[in-house]
C-alpha cells in the first residue's frame, strides 16, 4: 500500500508517525460526554417491557447499533430527569463498565430513549471529526492501547470520564475523515463477510461430526448390512444382528459407591487431591479416590439435565470420586468408547421426572433400551468414529487459524489507516455497505 510523502512524531508511544498535516486532539476539546449518575432511587419494577422511553444498556449493543428490541423502557418522568443523556440521531455510545470500549451509533430511534448506568453518550462538539470516523477510532488500536496505559495495574474494568477525556486520536481533514470512514466501511464488511462464512464452515463439519457419530453407532458402518425395526423411535432400523436390551443388561450401575460429600467435609481435606465428580463435571479436588479405571457419568438431577450444552455422557479418567449426583455406569462386557458415544445421543429428557427438580433415576436409567452390537464391531465403529473425527477437527482447525488471521488483518489495517501508515486516498470505492 501506498504511504504519505511526509510524516511527523505523534509523540504518543503506540500512535508513532503521522502524516505531517494530521492534527491530534483530545476528546475534551472535540467532545460531548455525558453518562448517567444515579437513578434517584429507581426500582426494578420500574423497567418495562412498554413504556415512554427506550433506556439502553451496552448488553443492547449489536454489531454496532442498538438493538432496541431487547431495550428495557421506563416512564417518561425518569427520561425527563437528566436531559444530558437524552438521547439523539447519530449519537456515538461507549460502554464505559465491563467490557469497556463497545460501540454503538444511534440509529431510528422509535421513540424517545435515554442511557442507564455503564454507557457514555458522545457528539462531536465542533467541525474537527466526524461521528463515522471516531466510530472507527473507538475500535482501533489507538484507544484500545490507551485503555490499557491507563489501567495502571487495576483489575477493575471502568472506564472514568476524566480519563476518557485525555484520550488524544488522530484528526486527519474532514475529506480524509469520510474516505477513510467509507474505505474501512467497506473493508470491514468484506472481511467480516469471509469470516461469517468460514464460521459457518465450522458449524457445518460438526453437524457433519454429529451426524457421522450418530449414523455410525445406531446403524454400523457397513452399509449392506441387512436391517430391522428396533422398535425403538428414536432408534429407527438397526443392523439385523444387533442385540436390543435394557441399560441393566448392558452396564453394571456403581452408584453404591459415590460420595456423598459436603461443602465442608470437603473443604476439610486436606492431604492429596484429585478429581472429584458430579453432574457437571469436575466440581472440586477430594483427598483420596476410588476410581482409578474409565467409567460412564451420567449426571442424574438437577436443571443442567434439561438445559446444559455439554454431553450428558462421558468418560472419567484417571484416580476421582463422585458425589451422588452422577450415576457411574461400567459396561459389562463391551467398548467403552462406542458406548459412551451410543450414551451420548439419547434424548434423556424423556426419562426424566419432576419439573421443578428434575430427576433421572437409577430405576428410569438402567429401563432405557438400547442397540448392542458385537464386541468387535463396537471397537471397528470407534475407530472409524475417531479417524473422522481427526479429519473433521484437522480441517477446523485449519479454517479457525484462517479466522484468527483475518481478525489479526482487520485489527492491523484499522490500526495503520487510522494512524496514516497507509494512504488508501486513491482507493476507489465502487459500492458502501451500510456501515457496522
Amino acid at each position: 500500500m501506498r504511504k504519505y510523502n511526509d510524516y511527523k512524531d505523534s509523540e504518543i508511544e503506540w500512535i508513532g508517525q503521522i502524516p505531517k498535516h494530521w492534527n491530534l486532539k483530545k476528546i475534551k476539546h472535540t467532545t460531548y460526554v455525558k453518562g448517567r449518575i444515579g437513578w434517584q432511587g429507581l426500582r426494578s419494577d420500574e423497567f418495562l417491557e412498554i413504556g415512554d422511553s427506550y433506556v439502553v444498556t451496552g448488553t443492547d449493543f449489536e454489531r454496532g447499533r442498538i438493538n432496541w428490541e431487547t431495550c428495557y423502557q421506563i416512564a417518561k418522568s425518569r427520561y425527563d430527569e437528566d436531559p444530558y443523556i437524552q438521547l439523539k440521531e447519530n449519537d456515538l455510545l461507549i460502554t464505559k463498565d465491563g467490557t469497556i470500549g463497545k460501540i454503538a451509533l444511534v440509529k431510528d430511534i422509535p421513540t424517545i430513549a435515554t442511557l442507564n448506568s455503564g454507557v457514555f453518550v458522545t457528539r462531536p462538539q465542533g467541525q474537527d471529526y466526524l461521528t463515522q470516523y471516531l466510530f472507527w477510532v473507538l475500535q482501533s488500536d489507538m484507544f484500545t492501547s490507551f485503555i490499557n496505559h491507563n489501567k495502571s495495574g487495576s483489575t477493575i474494568s471502568h472506564l472514568y470520564q476524566n480519563v476518557f477525556n485525555e484520550f488524544k486520536f488522530t484528526c486527519p481533514p474532514i475529506s480524509e475523515q469520510i474516505h477513510i470512514s467509507k474505505y474501512l466501511n467497506y473493508k470491514n464488511v468484506e472481511i467480516d463477510k469471509l469470516i461469517a462464512d468460514k464460521e459457518k464452515l465450522i458449524e457445518l463439519l460438526n453437524e457433519e461430526r454429529i451426524g457421522i457419530i450418530n449414523q455410525a453407532v445406531t446403524k454400523g458402518i457397513n452399509p449392506h448390512a441387512p436391517m430391522k425395526d428396533s422398535g425403538i423411535e428414536w432408534l429407527g432400523d438397526v443392523p439385523e444382528h444387533w442385540s436390543l436390551k435394557k441399560m441393566r443388561f448392558v452396564f453394571t450401575c456403581l452408584n453404591t459407591m459415590r460420595v456423598p460429600l459436603n461443602a465442608e467435609e470437603r473443604a476439610a481435606m486436606t492431604s492429596r487431591m484429585y478429581d472429584y465428580y458430579g453432574a457437571s463435571g469436575v466440581i472440586d479436588k477430594v483427598e483420596n479416590f476410588l476410581f482409578d479405571e474409565p467409567l460412564i457419568l451420567i449426571g442424574e438431577d438437577g436443571a443442567n439435565l434439561l438445559t446444559r450444552s455439554k454431553r450428558l455422557a462421558f468418560i472419567a479418567e484417571g484416580q476421582y470420586w463422585v458425589n451422588n449426583h452422577a450415576h457411574i455406569l461400567k459396561p459389562l462386557n463391551g467398548n467403552i468408547n462406542y458406548l459412551c458415544e451410543l450414551l451420548e445421543i439419547i434424548d434423556y429428557s424423556i426419562y426424566v421426572s419432576g419439573s421443578a427438580q428434575p430427576k433421572l433415576t437409577k430405576e428410569a436409567l438402567l429401563g432405557i433400551e438400547i442397540i448392542e452390537p458385537p464386541i468387535l464391531e463396537q471397537t471397528e465403529i470407534f475407530k472409524y468414529i475417531e479417524a473422522e473425527e481427526i479429519r473433521i477437527y484437522n480441517i477446523i482447525d485449519k479454517v479457525t487459524s484462517e479466522i484468527d488471521l483475518l481478525k489479526e488483518y482487520k485489527t492491523a489495517l484499522i490500526s495503520e489507516v487510522l494512524t496514516g501508515k497507509v494512504d488508501i486516498r486513491h482507493k476507489v470505492i465502487s459500492k458502501q455497505p451500510p456501515l457496522a
